[in-house]
């Protein structure tokens, strides 16, 4: 029997956050939307018109934005907490056609403490256009505002890692 996927939240960030990727009020952004299946995090994007790269692909860039919020939303969907990306290499495989939808999937792969490694696919009419690796790290709430350089707010500050974890 197949894993229920389960939506997570889309607002779990809060009503105004404006997040490229993933806010759900931002206008000109993707408003991504995830869900946990079993040990993985997916979401599904079909582009808009105008995000073209070379005439009827994807651009690389917006590949990369839907790879990385795969990514971070799979920590937070299943370690719960958000993670600052450290790192990510990718690797572009075939074409992403507009207007035809993408899948995009994340599982942890390894964790340490803060650290988070995320193994990334885009895939599209059941064949791979990207795979990533990617590093997140989750700081505590105070370490996280000083790297930001403001507070958090608070819906923040309730994903953030607790500074005595021991995971």
């Amino acid at each position: 029997m197949p894993d229920e996927a389960i939506p997570i939240d889309p607002l779990i960030f809060g009503e105004d956050q404006a997040c490229f990727g993933c806010g759900p009020r931002n206008g000109v952004g993707m408003q991504l939307r995830f869900e946990r299946v079993g040990d993985t995090v997916t979401t599904t994007f079909t582009a808009r018109d105008g995000w073209d790269g070379p005439p009827g692909i994807l651009h690389g860039g917006l590949q990369a934005t839907l790879a990385d919020e795969v990514g971070a939303w799979t920590v937070v969907g299943l370690r719960g907490y958000f993670g600052f990306t450290s790192s990510m290499q990718l690797r572009y495989l075939r074409p992403a056609r507009m207007a035809e939808p993408i899948e995009a999937r994340g599982r942890i792969t390894e964790t340490n403490g803060a650290q988070t490694i995320v193994r990334i696919d885009l895939m599209q009419d059941g064949k791979r256009l990207m795979s990533a690796t990617a590093t997140y790290v989750s700081p505590p709430a105070e370490t996280a505002e000083r790297i930001i350089g403001r507070a958090l707010p608070p819906e923040w500050r309730a994903l953030a890692r607790p500074a005595d974890a021991d995971d």
